[in-house]
């Protein structure tokens, strides 16, 4: 049995790129983000709580575009910040409609805690390759991800 797909040179290389992409990603994911159960945080809510300290108060609109999260997904995630009292929700009164999401004392004082760690171990991730090739993956990846978006938005 071939353990390489038998498409085209071109199909192999885009699979090969796509593969390593993906393990690469989701490798420094699993490394960035493991210090988060330390603080009871999964990774959504850490988006969440980083989102709001940077940005101040947001919609749940706004967060679940920020974060790359389903809405549905997003209002578990808020009920259970909410629950732990490290973030508010109110409606916003000029549109009853819309729930505005805002960083409690807590959660402004557990995300100040967790920040400095998580770029830490972040930079030491980055670390692992010559500063060169960190700027020219940070380059390719905008260029990549810009590119697709450019490409799905021509399409609808």
């Amino acid at each position: 049995m071939p353990n390489r797909y038998a498409g085209t040179e071109e199909d192999r290389a885009a699979l090969d790129a796509y593969v390593k992409l993906w393990r690469a990603a989701h490798a420094v994911e699993v490394a960035a983000n493991r210090h988060l159960a330390t603080y009871g945080l999964t990774v959504s809510q850490f988006a969440v709580l980083e989102a709001l300290y940077h940005l101040g108060p947001l919609s749940q609109r706004q967060l679940s575009d920020k974060i790359l999260r389903s809405s549905g997904n997003l209002t578990m995630v808020i009920d259970n910040l909410e629950r732990d009292v490290l973030v508010s929700r109110e409606r916003v009164p000029t549109d009853r409609r819309v729930m505005r999401v805002t960083l409690t004392p807590t959660g402004q004082e557990l995300i100040g805690r967790v920040l400095p760690e998580h770029v830490a171990g972040i930079r030491e991730i980055f670390a692992l390759l010559p500063p060169d090739d960190v700027t020219t993956l940070a380059d390719l990846t905008r260029a990549l991800g810009l590119a697709v978006a450019q490409r799905d938005s021509s399409d609808r």
